[in-house]
């Protein structure tokens, strides 16, 4: 055999072995492999043995090239037989080893709060409505008895949209600031009596920091029948606070200011950091503002085309994030809307 033909055996022979051993997936692949082309019959061997044949300069070159080659294979298979012990250890299964637990989802804390107070007033035979978030200046302020002077209408208060109207008699379109005009939808759709309450996200212009954000929770609620008094709506606010907050939950009502309303009340909590005493939570005061409420304004009945002679009702409004910073000691209303999941596994 001559060089180049000697040459070109052991160039196919190399090729042959480099497909082979590529194509081994498990140990016992790679063993068959070296016996192919390693073992005592195999093709490197039997050229070996025919060496003695060769004049001395041929033999020396030929022997160079066969160890070149065997010391490739015995190479190339010590690294593929790593590779594939590798890949079938990654991939055993031991079957008796007991299963991961599978992390379970949870609803966000404002969620749960708003489940929370929906949950209490159900039992008291209210209903829950909806209505848009985009809405028409008329819902908003109008016909909640909101004059048109009144600083909550303008820019710094309320989000304007600058887009034009659908239905101009209605006025402007905004992004509401509280829930309130969801009860002025209903009623104009539905006699009394009724009783709803209204969740949902609102909008204002606030500056965003511990106690503020542009954009919260509420729920207020409705009752409207024909002998409604300002007991039933103390009486419900008590109701519902104890159901929330724990029996022996201690409560104020103190006299307020709201448009739509008359008379208007503020609703306060005993703080339960200090539990009246004074503290920071509290500023000092022994009690923390929780609600707002009152009975519903004439000319509001008047707007949805109720008789205000013939009908009573009361409405109540409050800030979800309010009730779950206060339920569970939280100090900075961002914490709900960033997203940090050391946060939110808590709850």
């Amino acid at each position: 055999m001559s060089d180049d033909s000697q040459i070109f055996h052991f160039r196919a022979l190399r090729a042959s072995f480099t497909g082979d051993v590529g194509a081994a997936t498990s140990p016992p692949d790679v063993e068959k492999v070296r016996v192919r082309f390693l073992g005592k019959k195999s093709e490197l061997v039997a050229a070996m043995k025919g060496f003695a044949a060769l004049q001395a300069e041929q033999r020396a070159n030929a022997f160079k090239q066969a160890n070149e080659l065997k010391a490739y294979m015995e190479a190339a298979l010590a690294q593929r037989l790593s590779e594939v012990s590798g890949a079938s250890k990654s991939v055993a299964v031991d079957v008796t080893l007991p299963g991961s637990a599978v992390p379970q989802g949870r609803l966000h804390p404002v969620t749960q709060t708003m489940d929370a107070i929906l949950a209490c007033f159900i039992p008291m035979g209210f209903e829950i409505a909806d209505g848009p978030e985009l809405e028409f200046e008329y819902y908003n302020f109008d016909a909640l008895n909101i004059p048109r002077d009144h600083p909550s209408r303008e820019s710094f208060d309320t989000f304007f949209v600058d887009a034009p109207s659908p239905q101009p008699q209605k006025g402007r379109l905004l992004l509401r600031s509280h829930t309130s005009p969801v009860q002025i939808r209903v009623m104009e759709r539905r006699k009394p009596p009724l009783r709803i309450v209204v969740p949902g996200k609102v909008f204002r212009p606030d500056p965003l920091d511990a106690g503020h954000s542009f954009m919260f929770h509420q729920v207020e609620g409705l009752m409207v029948d024909d002998r409604t008094s300002f007991a039933d709506l103390k009486g419900v606010l008590e109701q519902f606070l104890a159901a929330l907050f724990g029996p022996g939950t201690k409560t104020r009502f103190r006299p307020h200011f709201f448009p739509f309303t008359e008379p208007s009340a503020e609703v306060d909590l005993a703080c339960a950091s200090c539990r009246g005493g004074g503290c920071s939570t509290c500023g000092q005061k022994g009690w923390v503002e929780i609600m707002g409420c009152g009975m519903v304004h004439p000319n509001v009945f008047k707007a949805v085309g109720y008789d205000a002679n013939k009908v009573q009702g009361f409405a109540f409004g409050l800030g979800v994030e309010r009730i779950a910073m206060l339920k569970h000691g939280i100090k900075d209303i961002r914490l709900f809307f960033e997203n940090d999941l050391r946060f939110l596994e808590q709850f």
